[in-house]
């Protein structure tokens, strides 16, 4: 149910040119164990400027966009929520620009699923993510993206954290240790 929509979403960001990673429970799925998800997280490569863009593709791919006022909701949040009617699957599409996310993006695996490449955030990546959302479910993708994926690049999420730490606010790295131990 989620493989053909995944394809769809990849062909329709290559198409227009568009940076993207998926991320949340998809990219579990592929680098942890199976899990319930009900919906794909993809982070764009893209600020908010190309809105007007996105909203064109989002049309063109038959999804249904779920904010009435959709321009002061994105610029808001960053998050354009949208769902595709066929399925009932909810599709979260993330700004972002940063200096991390333009690394990221550099960084993604490309997945071959229904015969079509798709880019999902790399463990390291997904572990960076899931450490600043911090919810109990994202913990414990944490410890299982770290048990299935022995060579990870420690020091790479240490240093990221460290930085968003910093720009957050948050005890990144205290969480992270526990988790690693």
């Amino acid at each position: 149910m989620f493989q053909p929509l995944l394809a769809k979403l990849s062909e329709g960001f290559e198409n227009q040119k568009i940076p993207y990673m998926i991320i949340g429970g998809q990219a579990v799925l592929i680098y942890g164990e199976p899990r319930f998800t009900k919906d794909i997280d993809v982070t764009l490569g893209v600020g908010v400027e190309r809105l007007p863009d996105l909203l064109r593709l989002v049309e063109t791919m038959g999804l249904k966009v779920l904010t009435p006022n959709t321009t002061e909701f994105v610029q808001k949040t960053m998050v354009l929520p949208c769902q595709d009617p066929a399925s009932g699957i909810r599709v979260d599409i993330v700004f972002s620009f940063s200096p991390y996310e333009r690394q990221a993006m550099g960084r993604v695996r490309r997945i071959v699923l229904e015969n079509k490449e798709i880019c999902f955030a790399s463990p390291e990546d997904l572990i960076i993510h899931k450490v600043i959302a911090g919810r109990p479910r994202d913990l414990e993708d944490i410890r299982v993206v770290l048990r299935k994926n022995p060579d990870l690049d420690l020091t790479y999420v240490e240093n990221w954290l460290r930085d968003f730490e910093k720009a957050l606010g948050q005890k990144l790295l205290e969480v992270w240790v526990n988790l690693k131990n």
